[in-house]
């Protein structure tokens, strides 16, 4: 079992991330991309960490009025299929409740079966599509949303 606790990320875990980040996207994030969202007021990004402080995973979210939107949600391979990216979202979905949103989005490729599979587990619904969202390889998303009224 893999001990490992979700805290806000800072700007100290920003490196590992966007290691993080090319690890697992075409198109990831800049450094400089990831260290403005933390300065917003409206993004909640938070981090799997190991007992030693090593980053396992994020998520990244923005909200604005009632709404949420989930940016990215990753894992180094190494450590996925341990809950990490469960425990993430679920931790968002506690903070959509405590923020009084009526919805959480995302947007997936088709082809991660594995993500789409852990989405529906925690109620998130195929409710639209976005032609050629992705590149490299270019692939429509997914639109998915949890109802949280």
């Amino acid at each position: 079992m893999l001990n490992f606790k979700i805290i806000k990320m800072n700007k100290s875990h920003v490196d590992t991330v966007f290691e993080l980040e090319n690890n697992c996207f075409s198109v990831p994030w800049s450094k400089k991309s990831l260290k403005e969202e933390l300065e917003k007021d409206n993004a909640h990004f938070l981090v799997a960490v190991n007992e030693t402080g090593n980053v396992l995973g994020y998520v990244g979210f923005n909200y604005v009025c009632d709404e949420g939107y989930i940016t990215n949600v990753a894992v180094f391979p190494q450590y996925r299929r341990c809950g990490i990216a469960k425990k993430l979202l679920n931790s968002i979905i506690d903070f959509g409740y405590e923020n009084n949103l009526k919805f959480i989005s995302l947007e997936v490729r088709p082809s991660n079966i594995f993500a789409i599979s852990l989405y529906r587990s925690l109620k998130f619904l195929k409710v639209g599509t976005r032609k050629d969202f992705y590149l490299d390889p270019r692939e429509n998303a997914i639109i998915m949303t949890r109802y949280l009224k």
